[in-house]
């Protein structure tokens, strides 16, 4: 049975791409969305950079027609902001507007917003409510367990963002206080999802990494789609590799070489092209060791391509990869 968010079909069981911040932009999601992606979401934009309207803030409002479906996912601590900042959302006509109640990270988390709201439920519950009546679009939420091992209340959380109006919920399996550390632990997801009283669609997110693994889940836990993050960074291609396993039980053969420096390069061109020759240089490096991890004596190369800043040289030292380093690879 497809899985629906009001009218938007995602199909059977979707795949949807994880809003990280500094890597979910347009151009690592353009490529994404070619390699099975079944719903993507922004960076996440923060309400008063956006009221304030600060150029970085305002920049992650692109989207493009072949992204669709696409969500704009925002975060702020002050209701009256949040609500202000989905009506500005929702003038770029996204198909879904997505709020992060999630993000751990010291500067947002500590200041109220992200996954620091989950200390203060009543007010996730509020904020949630008025931006529902704020918009005509679909509201969804991504959140956590809980803020740590004794308020992991996920499961009453869920259903009272439900019964304010929510359309989706996507969990990802760790308290505030784990971080990235650790096991994700589903047992609360599919505690969420086998809940009689929820309706919506909830995702399960958190430590997958494999094909294998996405079926283990899926059939574990019952929920109704998988959201993935790290594993898509330099292998955007994880998404069909999924599908094709699901649905067949075989792997699909894995990107080649030139597959991933056919990608790299595209992906440095698209960066370069949206955020400017500097920006979009720079903000690449992240990329380029999951590009190419595991290929041996790589390291002399991935310091040019984390160094230079010359594009010339980008490009003619992802050019050289192929030919020097096939064998290498074929063997790793």
């Amino acid at each position: 049975m497809s899985v629906k968010i009001r009218n938007i079909d995602l199909g059977d069981f979707p795949l949807l791409l994880a809003p990280m911040e500094d890597v979910s932009d347009p151009p690592f999601r353009a490529l994404c969305k070619r390699h099975g992606a079944d719903l993507m979401y922004t960076e996440f934009i923060s309400s008063e950079g956006l009221i304030r309207d600060a150029a970085k803030s305002v920049q992650k409002l692109d989207i493009y027609e072949y992204e669709r479906p696409i969500g704009i996912q925002i975060f702020g601590s002050e209701i009256e902001s949040m609500r202000q900042t989905t009506e500005i959302v929702e003038r770029t006509n996204p198909d879904i507007i997505d709020i992060n109640y999630g993000c751990p990270v010291k500067k947002v988390a500590c200041k109220g917003a992200g996954a620091g709201i989950l200390q203060d439920i009543p007010k996730m519950v509020s904020m949630t409510q008025e931006i529902v009546k704020a918009t005509k679009l679909p509201v969804t939420v991504k959140t956590r367990l809980g803020w740590d091992e004794n308020t992991k209340y996920v499961v009453e959380v869920a259903e009272r963002l439900q019964d304010v109006g929510i359309e989706a919920i996507s969990i990802h399996g760790r308290t505030r206080k784990q971080m990235y550390k650790g096991d994700a632990d589903w047992t609360l997801i599919a505690a969420v999802k086998n809940n009689p009283r929820m309706r919506i669609p909830v995702f399960g997110n958190g430590d997958i990494s494999s094909p294998e693994m996405a079926v283990e889940y899926k059939n574990t836990y019952g929920v109704d789609g998988i959201m993935i993050g790290r594993a898509s960074i330099g292998h955007p291609w994880v998404f069909n590799e999924i599908k094709h396993f699901m649905k067949t039980g075989t792997h699909l053969a894995p990107p080649t070489l030139k597959d991933r420096v056919a990608a790299a390069k595209e992906h440095l061109e698209m960066s370069v092209k949206w955020k400017g020759i500097g920006l979009g240089i720079v903000e690449m490096r992240r990329h380029y060791a999951n590009y190419f991890k595991s290929i041996p004596n790589f390291k002399e190369v991935r310091s040019v391509l984390v160094t230079t800043n010359d594009l010339g040289e980008l490009y003619s030292t992802l050019d050289s990869i192929e030919s020097n380093y096939a064998d290498a690879y074929a063997q790793g």
